[in-house]
């Protein structure tokens, strides 16, 4: 995710009779808030959404009278009620519950973490998650967000988009590191994504986070078009890294199928 939630790819220039600065600015305001963000003061929400303080005060006083925000005293965070505008995209997809279902599927044969993911702009996005209850683990759920250049699903997506889309992303690095085996150059990244597209999966090992390995695979449409991405998430203390396609790529494949198939 940008550091800045107004850096953000809306695919329209600014300079458009059809971009609409105003909306584009309340959706900077609620992008504002998320992880060790919940809850911000005017100021920060101003500074966060690249706004002066009286446009913010005016955008965050209108999602409160809408529902959409809460005003604790002298703090702003987000209301239930936002979840509805992510749900809208979210039930719009036709294949979502036979996705869900095969991942939890997935989880009960392997008893490893599977998700399905979409990329928007510079993340990819959870539209399914399925994952065995740990108190160890960090729970993340649908609608949120990972770097596509640090993620297998990312690869992936990546490699099943077109030419331009690929370069366009990939002309964005350096990229920011989290971790030392992070891909931050374009040389890296692209060589990652050429392996994805040859192979038909792609192995992410530590680059979001130590100690795990992501290995995805694409779900494609009745037209061969990668649509989305499944991935399972391994930690690399059960399991060894030379041995992760082996074991799970083929069961994985089996399951992207699965969905493809809802989407014919």
């Amino acid at each position: 995710m940008p550091n800045n939630p107004s850096e953000r790819t809306w695919g329209l220039p600014k300079g458009s009779d059809q971009f609409v600065e105003a909306f584009a600015r309340g959706l900077a305001v609620i992008r504002a808030f998320g992880p060790g963000h919940q809850a911000l003061t005017l100021s920060e929400v101003a500074e966060r959404a690249n706004l002066t303080p009286a446009g913010a005060r005016r955008l965050l006083y209108t999602l409160v009278t809408l529902g959409y925000a809460r005003n604790d005293e002298r703090k702003f965070s987000l209301a239930p009620a936002v979840l509805e505008l992510g749900y809208a995209y979210l039930s719009s997809l036709s294949w979502r519950d036979i996705a869900r279902h095969a991942v939890e599927e997935f989880m009960r044969e392997t008893g490893e973490i599977c998700t399905v993911s979409v990329m928007d702009g510079v993340d990819v996005v959870y539209v399914a998650r399925a994952e065995m209850p740990s108190p160890l683990s960090r729970r993340l759920g649908v609608g949120e967000r990972l770097p596509t250049h640090a993620t297998s699903s990312g690869h992936v997506l990546l490699a099943g988009a077109s030419v331009e889309e690929r370069e366009a992303f990939i002309a964005k690095a350096p990229f920011a590191r989290h971790t030392q085996h992070t891909l931050i150059e374009a040389a890296s990244l692209r060589r990652a994504v050429d392996d994805a597209a040859r192979t038909g999966y792609a192995l992410a090992s530590e680059h979001l986070e130590l100690g795990i390995c992501g290995l995805a695979v694409p779900i494609e449409d009745e037209r061969g078009r990668v649509v989305a991405a499944l991935t399972t998430s391994l930690n690399l203390a059960k399991h060894e890294r030379d041995e992760i396609v082996g074991k799970f790529l083929q069961k994985l494949r089996d399951t992207a199928d699965q969905i493809s198939k809802a989407l014919a």
